[in-house]
């Protein structure tokens, strides 16, 4: 078979139209997504701020928590994303400052998870200590425990990048992403371990929540019922932020089987791991809570404004 050079210049062509579609696409979809997901959960933080009974409430200060926290996971990822496309690669020192924040939210939403898997489990099985163990103090020092785990775990990434890698290295373009940056054989092995200490604690505190509750559910009320399907619900949402910790073996497994579907396969697993956990938050508290849905609601459909600025009939003088 004979090959012209127009016939080789039309076949690139074709080629990197496709290319230029898949990119296109790709970045209008996830935008679209990421501001879709960051109005929602902005409405429920504006919801939590404009109302006392939920600042008073452990469980809606959790859930604001990770409301937040996811808001700043995808809006890093969503840029690191765009980037990714747009400048392929970009400065060590640069990548940095969006690489550390992305990290401890990551590694803040499962910690986030398990702490109000253990709020419900008090809640429901020792309901007559529920006012002492879960006040709202106690709930923001939890908060800031889970930065405190996050912190132990990523900081040392950065002694160890600052000892083991030239000055030379901080001013070189890298893809921006993790192993990239933090390359070093010891950053590596800690991230692997810090990754399966916080799993093991998380999955073990669900796993007991959520038969005690199964367990009390049996015999109670509907309040019982629902804290299991929260616990049910975690559990898949932590089950969708595990797919960062297994991200190069899946995206080694699928590229293996599908070699033409490279980009779409990186593609479909940052939307699973990175946009459809954020999506899962709301439906948790924001859809299922009657009370909270009910003011949300309001926000989200901008009904509040109509309702305080009603239709007025002006008279004209005649």
């Amino acid at each position: 078979m004979n090959f012209t050079p127009g016939a080789s210049n039309e076949t690139e062509a074709v080629n990197y139209l496709d290319t230029l579609l898949m990119a296109v696409g790709s970045n209008v979809t996830v935008v679209v997504l990421g501001i879709t997901i960051n109005y929602i959960n902005a409405t429920m933080v504006h919801t939590f701020n404009k109302h006392h009974i939920f600042k008073m409430n452990p469980r809606f200060i959790l859930f604001i928590h990770l409301v937040v926290n996811d808001m700043i996971q995808l809006t890093i990822s969503i840029s690191l994303f765009i980037f990714t496309y747009t400048f392929r690669t970009i400065y060590v020192s640069i990548c940095c400052l969006f690489i550390l924040p992305a990290i401890f939210t990551t590694q803040n939403t499962p910690l986030n998870l398990a702490f109000m898997a253990a709020e419900c489990y008090i809640a429901v099985c020792i309901p007559l200590r529920y006012n002492y163990i879960c006040t709202v103090k106690r709930t923001y020092i939890v908060i800031g425990i889970i930065w405190a785990m996050s912190s132990l775990s990523v900081l040392p990434d950065i002694f160890i990048l600052l000892a083991t890698e030239p000055l030379e290295f901080l001013n070189s373009r890298v893809y921006c992403y993790r192993d990239s940056v933090f390359r070093s054989t010891y950053s590596l092995k800690k991230r692997d371990a810090s990754h399966i200490l916080f799993l093991v604690v998380v999955w073990l505190t669900l796993f007991y929540t959520y038969f005690r509750i199964l367990f009390v559910a049996k015999a109670a009320d509907a309040d019982a019922k629902k804290a299991r399907n929260t616990i049910l619900l975690h559990g898949f949402q932590v089950l969708l932020c595990m797919i960062v910790y297994v991200r190069p073996m899946l995206l080694q497994l699928l590229t293996d089987l599908f070699p033409g579907g490279v980009r779409f396969i990186k593609f479909a697993v940052f939307i699973i791991n990175q946009i459809l956990p954020r999506f899962v938050s709301p439906i948790v508290y924001g859809l299922r809570d009657k009370t909270f849905r009910k003011y949300f609601k309001q926000y989200l459909l901008c009904t509040v404004a109509l309702s305080i600025y009603p239709k007025t009939t002006l008279k004209i003088p005649t």
